[in-house]
């Protein structure tokens, strides 16, 4: 089947994003089992996982629309601490739902509604999973201190 060259090319821009992501997840789970937060680490090795299946599911699209997907990942932010790797994600997950959002709407417009509904999961995914779940460590953080947050996650 050929898709819309529009839409392809936007599916393969966020090819790039969801890479960074599993990439960002990746490493900063690595680094919250090393420093031996074995909460926190499944929660993020979880989180990695999805975003090597929301990659996969973006490629095998652009692969169904007769494009070649393009394997370039974005660029990760590898925080130093736990508030600057829940800092990293936490942006990474804000710049995915805008780029989500503008997916959505490029495909709605260009009638391709099956990717319209496959990024459509994948903001749900993004904002109601991910981003809530981040920001809610961000809050517990603030709410008990760096230091008893730390403990929770041990």
């Amino acid at each position: 089947m050929r898709g819309n060259p529009e839409v392809i090319d936007y599916l393969n821009m966020l090819i790039g994003g969801e890479l960074a992501a599993r990439d960002q997840y990746l490493i900063h789970s690595r680094m919250y089992d090393d420093w031996g937060l074995s909460k926190i680490y499944e929660r993020i090795d979880h989180e990695m996982h999805e975003e090597a299946s929301h990659a996969d599911a973006i490629i095998r699209r652009v692969l169904f629309l007769g494009g070649t997907p393009n394997m370039q990942r974005d660029e990760v932010d590898v925080g130093t601490d736990v508030v600057s790797c829940l800092r990293a994600d936490l942006a990474l997950e804000y710049h995915v739902r805008e780029k989500l959002v503008q997916g959505i709407k490029l495909c709605e417009e260009k009638g391709d509604y099956i990717s319209r509904d496959m990024l459509r999961q994948q903001l749900s995914d993004t904002e109601e999973d991910h981003t809530y779940w981040l920001e809610k460590q961000m809050r517990l953080i603030e709410l008990i201190g760096l230091q008893n947050y730390i403990q929770s996650q041990i």
